[in-house]
């Protein structure tokens, strides 16, 4: 009862405690409070939880930078009415989150979680602290930029401003969906800091694949920084070239659709998607394959799942004749997403599935049986109910939080899994910050009014950080919080 007066915002939730009538918005609030609460409980200021050990995890994605699931969470806090815990989060970063550290970060993933979390963070609270710690901490990632062309590197020591790429990339090739999933944080650094410089570094990041050819109009998921030139012609919508895409749409909507060049590109490279990588399988489902130098592999990631959602948001903006059609392509990528979970024990999609071997939206090999609380499943159910009110997709929803609820809690907050075609539960025990920026907020959203974030005014990150849609007339940097 004291968790209804705390939380009126959800509705009759006292209908739920009393009479067990399921409020789906409060669930979803009361499984970020689990994950909140034991991540206070076990692992406060510290990048994220193990949730089983009931203690702090560090991943080297950040260096030293600490507090990864605070900042991750700021925003579901807010939207949640998460009051004291948006109130005691803010006074960590005030206090305690410090970029003055001698460590070797991920570009992107700080760019993603921190740079997007506390821009949101400002959006929607007005609290100065946000916006001063989120240009701090964008000034630091630009010696990243310090390249012959200006294609970032993936690394970077943020006290040496000393970049590098990862070592297993081809060639000593940045990554698509690293330097591509930088432009609408950094189009509001420069809108929050009256300095140019951030938007300069990502438009020069599209002047250079403008220039490139592109192998059948498609983008490969490597490209050297220092020549200029592709790597190997791997293709992926899924990882390492999968929020490249997501970006080019929503840099169009972000700048209320005056982006022209964000358009083209997005829609030209939709075009060339479906025309080499989409396919249905026997069984009638719709799916997006890898292409590697001109070869099909039938897999598909659970990262690629995002696409639903893009490929439904981006249909308004498509040729007139392309807009129902975009819709349902995102509807038959959806329906594909939602088989890879019902296919399973529990219920939960493996990190990967195959169309190949007479198997069909199914993990065949051990080491993409895993689920790591990843999100873009919920993320496509969001965005096809937001623009389609079908109720299977809150009905999809609700099977993701049964399932969640009954393998992936655990008495202290949140687990992956190992397997998710197994009959007993193997839990990773890494509760992901992602989890509380993302999978909950997709959740929370997809059960709410559509008037809670509604699209025409704001565009989420690919880390589900909400920024608001800059106006040709915003005469000042306020101006968005109104």
């Amino acid at each position: 009862f004291l968790l209804c007066l705390e939380y009126p915002q959800v509705g009759v939730c006292c209908g739920f405690l009393l009479n067990q009538h399921y409020n789906p918005a409060f669930v979803s609030l009361q499984m970020m409070k689990h994950a909140w609460d034991n991540y206070k409980r076990y692992a406060w200021g510290l990048n994220e939880l193990k949730p089983i050990s009931k203690q702090g995890h560090s991943s080297n994605l950040f260096g030293n930078i600490q507090g990864a699931t605070i900042v991750d969470a700021l925003d579901t806090l807010f939207i949640m009415e998460m009051k004291e815990e948006f109130k005691e989060a803010k006074e960590w970063v005030e206090k305690n989150l410090d970029f003055n550290v001698n460590a070797e970060i991920s570009v992107f993933e700080v760019n993603i979680r921190f740079v997007g979390g506390l821009l949101s963070a400002y959006y929607l609270s007005g609290e100065e602290v946000f916006r001063k710690k989120a240009v701090e901490l964008g000034e630091k990632l630009l010696p990243a930029f310090n390249t012959p062309t200006g294609i970032p590197w993936a690394l970077l020591n943020i006290k040496s401003g000393i970049g590098r790429n990862w070592p297993w990339a081809s060639g000593g090739s940045s990554i698509l969906a690293e330097f591509g999933t930088l432009h609408l944080e950094f189009v509001h650094l420069s809108h929050l800091s009256g300095n140019p410089v951030f938007a300069e570094k990502v438009m020069n990041i599209r002047k250079v694949l403008n220039r490139l050819d592109k192998p059948e109009g498609l983008y490969p998921n490597y490209l050297n920084p220092s020549s200029g030139q592709w790597g190997q012609h791997h293709v992926s919508i899924g990882g390492l070239g999968d929020s490249f895409y997501e970006y080019l749409l929503k840099a169009w909507l972000m700048s209320d659709k005056t982006d022209e060049d964000g358009k083209k590109m997005y829609y030209d490279a939709v075009q060339a998607i479906e025309t080499h990588l989409i396919r249905k399988s026997s069984g009638g489902l719709t799916y997006i394959a890898e292409w590697k130098g001109g070869l099909l592999e039938h897999k598909m990631g659970h990262l690629t799942c995002f696409a639903g959602g893009m490929f439904a948001l981006g249909a308004d903006g498509a040729p007139s004749d392309k807009t129902g059609h975009h819709i349902e392509l995102g509807a038959e990528i959806a329906r594909t997403c939602h088989e890879s979970y019902d296919r399973t024990r529990m219920k939960l999609g493996p990190e990967a599935f195959r169309f190949d071997g007479g198997v069909e939206a199914i993990a065949t090999r051990q080491n993409e049986k895993y689920y790591i609380l990843r999100p873009e499943v919920i993320e496509t159910y969001m965005y096809m109910w937001r623009l389609t009110h079908d109720p299977k997709y809150r009905e999809w929803g609700w099977e993701a939080v049964e399932a969640l609820e009954k393998h992936c809690r655990v008495d202290g907050g949140y687990s992956g899994l190992r397997d998710v075609y197994n009959n007993h539960e193997s839990h990773d025990d890494v509760q992901q910050s992602f989890f509380l920026s993302e999978t909950l907020k997709y959740l929370y959203l997809l059960f709410s009014e559509d008037d809670l974030l509604p699209f025409e005014h704001w565009v989420f990150n690919t880390e589900a950080h909400p920024l608001p849609v800059l106006h040709k007339d915003d005469g000042n940097k306020e101006e968005n919080q109104k």
